[in-house]
């Protein structure tokens, strides 16, 4: 089941839930009981091993080049 983390917005405290796909957007109460809360965007983690080298990255047009939103490219 996935995890999703939040934020109160009265409190500041974070706090994670597993709960199923269907109920991500629903509302979440903090552990303090606080109703006012703000789901967080989560970086994935994911466990395993690479079965060969890295693929090399691809070159030519396109892509911002690892600019984050493109704008420190000129």
């Amino acid at each position: 089941m996935p995890r999703y983390e939040y934020r109160c917005r009265t409190c500041g405290d974070t706090f994670e839930l597993s709960r199923p796909m269907a109920q991500s957007s629903a509302p979440a109460a903090c552990p303090s009981g606080h109703d006012d809360t703000v789901k967080l965007l989560s970086t994935v983690a994911v466990g395993g091993s690479a079965s060969g080298p890295a693929p090399a990255p691809r070159s030519g047009g396109g892509g911002g080049g690892g600019c984050c939103g493109g704008g420190c490219c000129g």
